[in-house]
């Protein structure tokens, strides 16, 4: 019988997720989606699923919503698929190509435009191929797998993560599992059990799913070493200091 609906990212960061939860009894108990992180927000923010795994700017806009994992899509440094990519130094940039599928990664980049990098592009929406959009001083944010893709093709190639580090001195929390309504207990532990099952199996959750993430040559390294799993205490105080400092701030 089916409890919640749940929606979850569809890139190869979340395959742990995924292969924990259809390893487990909750398969039977949850109603899945796979969608790009905008769309498993709106999702949430629409009460279309009680559960998603969502970019953490909801909690922005959205106070009254849960986090109800320990675990979540973070990295301590270099993540690798959220970067901005550029012909041309930042200095020189004149618009940046805003990736559609992202909403987290937009305010990161802005930010970071706005007080790491101290720049003022012009900022524009986008939809499917504005990859190709990028050139002379044109630059564009591309995100998760497709980010794969965009490595060596420019000349630049700036790491959102990394440079939040380099400015912070703390990790960056991407998404977390978050609910727009109480959550039984019971499920909730139960759900968490499943997601550490996968992150501890993590070889077999790649063999599992590999016809479908060819575009990583190495989903092992990505995943053990570029993505964080674990909310621990530096990657809250990260988080809080990210929704702090992009409060009341809009897209330009």
């Amino acid at each position: 019988m089916v409890k919640y609906k749940v929606s979850a990212v569809s890139y190869l960061n979340t395959i742990p997720f995924i292969y924990g939860i259809n390893q487990s009894n909750l398969k039977d108990k949850i109603d899945l989606s796979l969608d790009y992180p905008s769309v498993c927000a709106q999702k949430l923010i629409e009460n279309k699923v009680d559960i998603a795994l969502v970019p953490i700017v909801v909690l922005k806009e959205n106070p009254q919503f849960n986090i109800i994992s320990e675990y979540c899509i973070g990295a301590k440094g270099k993540v690798d698929t959220v970067c901005l990519y550029s012909d041309v130094p930042l200095m020189e940039i004149q618009e940046i190509y805003l990736d559609y599928q992202s909403r987290t990664s937009v305010d990161l980049l802005q930010l970071l435009c706005r007080e790491h990098w101290n720049i003022s592009p012009k900022f524009r929406t986008s939809s499917v191929g504005f990859e190709k959009k990028i050139e002379k001083k044109t630059a564009a944010l591309i995100i998760g797998d497709r980010a794969f893709s965009a490595k060596g093709k420019y000349s630049f190639e700036y790491d959102l993560s990394e440079c939040w580090k380099e400015m912070t001195g703390l990790p960056f929390v991407f998404a977390c599992w978050i609910s727009n309504k109480k959550i039984e207990e019971d499920f909730i532990s139960e759900f968490n059990e499943s997601l550490k099952m996968g992150i501890k199996n993590l070889e077999e959750a790649i063999k599992k799913e590999s016809e479908n993430y060819h575009h990583c040559k190495n989903p092992k390294e990505y995943l053990n070493h570029k993505i964080s799993y674990t909310l621990d205490e530096d990657k809250r105080k990260g988080m809080e200091l990210f929704l702090s400092k992009i409060r009341g701030f809009t897209l330009r």
